[in-house]
């Protein structure tokens, strides 16, 4: 780590938002770090410190990790980071999720029970060499578990001090609801983009009715939303996406013609598709917190970009006419894909 530099918000090169009822300064976009493993292409230990590195420089606080990402190597590549940078132990507000289960068969399931979901925090406590996280998530919930008895878990994990805050990765509005009767939910995290604007339809009402915030994973479409959306030949190489409908041919040749357009729109405005996809979600509520995933130091300063320029309302209108409702070809999700997360309206 460098000697010299800011590692305090208030002296961040970026205007911060609050994160949940407690209102924690938090960096308008943060990182995904599922980009820690190999889980888009491969990556390893540096690549993810010179993320780490360059996200203190840009005052990037906010990363995100979960448990199953690489089975626990992204939070242990974080940990590695912060015993070698303990200043950044301060300056990163640290969200992870659990309750997803592996089984002997090497499959998953849902476990959201007390007993599991405290085993959960505390190994990624400990992978993270730190004694609290800023955010837990349950990352998908147990269908046979009522929301109410699990947010009385993640309560009793605030109350711990394992954890400042709680949040549900991939819930309905009225789930929200549920869970915010029991205790204060400072966040629901869904995937929210030009290309999938699904939470519209009453995740962003009720979050912000709630003071929850609302972090948009893939804000950059998983790449469509790019200068560089990736083509069959990278597609192939990811288990994911090859088994995601957007990326299947014939869909995936058709959803980067779509494009094309938003790609020349951003030059025009100077700047790289995704910033632009960025700077279009931040200027849609100010309780949205984008967390784009990234195995490029390049590509996450190009993102930053987003979050310092002010798009107009008429900027807002161009964007959504050139990217309108419904234009993607396939859904967000395969079959298989669509297990645990919540469908609503």
């Amino acid at each position: 780590m460098h000697q010299k530099r800011n590692l305090y918000i208030e002296n961040a090169p970026m205007r911060y938002r609050a994160l949940g009822q407690l209102k924690t300064p938090i960096s308008p976009i943060g990182i995904g770090a599922m980009s820690f493993t190999d889980f888009y292409g491969e990556t390893n230990t540096k690549k993810s410190h010179d993320i780490l590195d360059a996200a203190i420089d840009l005052g990037i606080n906010h990363i995100d990790t979960s448990d199953i990402y690489g089975s626990g190597l992204s939070e242990e590549r974080i940990g590695l980071f912060i015993k070698a940078n303990r200043e950044a132990k301060k300056f990163f507000r640290i969200a992870t999720k659990g309750g997803i289960e592996r089984d002997s068969s090497g499959g998953t399931r849902f476990n959201n029970s007390k007993e599991y979901l405290t085993k959960c925090l505390e190994n990624s406590l400990e992978r993270l060499g730190v004694e609290q996280v800023e955010l837990y998530y349950v990352h998908r919930r147990e269908a046979e578990r009522s929301i109410e008895e699990v947010t009385e878990t993640l309560q009793s994990l605030v109350k711990s001090g394992k954890t400042k805050q709680i949040g549900f990765s991939e819930i309905s509005p009225n789930s929200l609801a549920l869970a915010s009767s029991v205790f204060p939910v400072a966040a629901v995290q869904s995937e929210y983009s030009l290309s999938t604007r699904y939470p519209e339809l009453g995740l962003i009402q009720r979050t912000k009715q709630l003071g929850a915030s609302l972090v948009a994973f893939s804000p950059v479409g998983r790449s469509l939303l790019t200068d560089a959306p990736h083509d069959e030949s990278k597609v192939k190489a990811m288990q994911f996406l090859r088994e995601n409908p957007r990326f299947v041919e014939p869909n995936l040749s058709r959803n980067i013609r779509a494009t094309e357009s938003f790609r020349s729109l951003a030059r025009q405005m100077g700047l790289s598709a995704a910033a632009l996809a960025i700077s279009w979600l931040l200027t849609k509520d100010s309780h949205i917190l984008p967390i784009p995933g990234t195995r490029s130091v390049d590509r996450l300063k190009s993102m930053a970009d987003g979050a310092s320029r002010k798009l107009s309302k008429a900027d807002i209108t161009e964007i959504e006419k050139t990217l309108p409702l419904g234009w993607a070809y396939g859904d967000r999700y395969s079959t298989n894909q669509w297990i645990g997360p919540e469908k609503y309206c």
